[in-house]
């Protein structure tokens, strides 16, 4: 049978794979490997310490910072956004909860087209949205689309509404939250949101197609916010992981209720928790992310201990890789 290692690489080769892919088995590490470019037009290639936009994989930061913030008493589930908006964004209904936002089941209307990220271009110029206040103008103006509570449909704005939410709850920046909440109780050293026009030596541009050199600097906020956009490593996010089952961020309570099914999601042939992804069936859970440039999934098996992740700085790099993982640890 083909090893694990010789299986990627060629799945890598294949695809023209552009990243880190890394598996850990009992809380070791089984094997990390780097393929690609981190800067194309330099040849700078990547490394398994290279950090990455992780895209729509902070969205399971964003929720841990809430439910810690809910741990501490600042929050409650049932706490209405409403309460912390006050006049702002008008078209959000009153019933509007945090649990409701932490499940995609909010009515809100989304800012973001999910169907094309690639093309999506932000309503307002990216370099403006630096703060969590700064995307007001993006939130505002959308109609509700469905009665709160009365359907799953994935949402972008309800992310960033957390974020603004819990922000203002506690009286700190909403980054602030995710990195001492979040990041540091997990040992998250190299997890932070970085502004696409200063990123250090070690970050990745995201590149838009497998062959261009054009990068995704137009198409995303200049620094990420509830929704998505935080860079990270490989070893981090395992980190993440071993953080999550020890209770250092949240403690075991609030885990199982953040992982428990709460959406049926057949059109992705998968659940939907509390910030978390859930398999159709088993116990798989994951975090995805996916935007333009970005490509991202890291799977945990509670049952059999395998943690495999897959960082792109391609907008589709991931998933061919992310397919040879899941058919090689199929429960």
């Amino acid at each position: 049978m083909q090893s694990l290692q010789d299986a990627v690489d060629r799945a890598a080769e294949h695809s023209g794979f552009s990243g880190v892919v890394r598996v850990d088995r009992l809380g070791a590490m089984e094997f990390c490997t780097a393929y690609g470019f981190a800067d194309r037009a330099h040849e700078v290639p990547n490394t398994v310490e290279t950090v990455f936009a992780i895209a729509s994989g902070a969205k399971t930061l964003t929720a841990l910072a809430v439910m810690s913030l809910v741990e501490r008493g600042t929050l409650e589930l049932g706490t209405t956004a409403r309460s912390l908006l006050g006049d702002d964004l008008p078209l959000i209904a009153d019933d509007v909860t945090i649990e409701h936002l932490l499940a995609h089941r909010s009515g809100i209307g989304d800012y973001l087209d999910e169907d094309d990220v690639r093309s999506y271009v932000m309503p307002v110029p990216v370099h403006e949205l630096a703060t969590t206040e700064q995307f007001l103008p993006v939130l505002d103006g959308h109609d509700t689309v469905s009665p709160t509570g009365e359907r799953f449909a994935y949402n972008n704005a309800g992310y960033v509404l957390l974020a603004l939410v819990a922000e203002r709850a506690a009286g700190v920046e909403f980054h602030d939250l995710v990195r001492t909440l979040v990041c540091e109780p997990a040992g998250m050293i190299d997890t932070a949101f970085l502004r696409s026009d200063e990123l250090p030596g070690r970050a990745a541009l995201g590149y838009l197609s497998l062959d261009a050199p054009r990068t995704n600097v137009f198409h995303l906020p200049v620094r990420g916010n509830g929704d998505g956009g935080i860079y990270s490593t490989a070893a981090d996010i395992s980190a993440l992981w071993d953080a999550l089952f020890a209770g250092r961020i949240v403690s075991p309570r609030r885990l199982a209720e953040m992982v428990r099914p709460r959406s049926d999601w057949p059109e992705e042939s998968r659940r939907y928790g509390l910030g978390f992804h859930l398999d159709a069936t088993g116990d798989g859970i994951f975090l995805e992310g996916h935007d333009a440039g970005v490509s991202f999934a890291s799977l945990h098996q509670p049952t059999s201990l395998i943690t495999c992740t897959v960082i792109s700085n391609w907008s589709e790099g991931a998933w061919p890789i992310i397919r040879v993982l899941r058919d090689r640890f199929k429960n």
